[in-house]
């Protein structure tokens, strides 16, 4: 009986999470709108912010994958509508033809600016202890 009400617990603390998150993710969007970026849009902007000095601003999509929690092609037509509209640039990685390398423009980097204190506030209203 025990191990049933554990599982029934893990189980309710799991969907408490994906609410959490749906929600969440939903606020972000309504936040972000106004600014022509989506939740997911946002995110790939902000890790090409945050890159550490090292990838000097780009980073490879195959590394993307795992940290937008995005499919590749999900993630590869998100990057194609983020180029089209100029916030970032793709380009061939020249050490591993195969690899892509996705770097924020200067319009990109000015498009997160605006948008990250709209995200950080959805971040401390919705995810508050």
């Amino acid at each position: 009986m025990a191990a049933k009400t554990a599982s029934a617990g893990l189980a309710e603390r799991w969907r408490d999470i994906l609410s959490v998150h749906a929600r969440t993710m939903s606020e972000i969007d309504r936040a972000l709108h106004p600014h022509g970026l989506g939740a997911s849009d946002f995110e790939v902007l902000d890790i090409l912010a945050t890159a550490p000095p090292e990838e000097h601003g780009h980073c490879r999509v195959q590394n993307l994958v795992g940290r937008v929690h995005l499919s590749q092609s999900a993630l590869s037509r998100l990057i194609g509508r983020l180029e089209k509209e100029g916030l970032v640039q793709r380009s061939v990685c020249l050490e591993d033809r195969r690899g892509v390398w996705v770097a924020l423009t200067d319009k990109g980097r000015e498009r997160h600016a605006k948008a990250l204190p709209l995200q950080r506030n959805v971040l401390a209203r919705m995810l508050h202890d």
